[in-house]
């Protein structure tokens, strides 16, 4: 199992998560700030779907169209999987990690098919981006020397 995220790291997600929900409308300062700290990530993880052999994430039905769960840590994804009922009879969910920027690309590479965004620790947080606004979080990425 991939190490877990650093618990600051993921914490101030929550800090963030409470000034998008405080800041004024159109405001969007927040909301930049947040996605710059999911780039800070070790890893993003995700509620695997699928064989074990070649697992796809979980994704929910939005408006806009199918999003990709992403989970700031796995602590946070087991917790998800267990809220939305994909615990297996143990209470065990599987799923996995991939590396930062490694998990950009990744998460990109359903827009092939159709997906429209990623949505941050589902049902938790919920915060989203489309799939088409990703290259804003790559470059961060690469800015920061990653």
């Amino acid at each position: 199992m991939i190490k877990d995220n650093n618990p600051e790291v993921v914490a101030e997600l929550d800090r963030l998560d409470g000034a998008i929900r405080a800041a004024p409308a159109g405001d969007t300062t927040a909301q930049i700030a947040l996605w710059r700290q999911v780039t800070a990530l070790e890893h993003w993880f995700f509620l695997a779907r699928g064989s074990a052999e070649q697992p796809r994430p979980y994704a929910v039905a939005a408006e806009q169209g199918s999003m990709i769960c992403l989970y700031s840590s796995a602590t946070r994804a087991k917790e998800a999987g267990q809220a939305l009922g994909l615990a297996d009879a143990e209470g065990g969910v599987p799923l996995f990690g991939v590396p930062v920027p490694a998990a950009i690309d990744y998460v990109a590479s359903f827009g092939q098919v159709g997906v429209f965004g990623v949505t941050l620790d589902h049902p938790r947080l919920g915060h989203y981006i489309p799939l088409a606004n990703l290259g804003l979080l790559k470059g961060w990425v690469e800015g920061a020397g990653r």
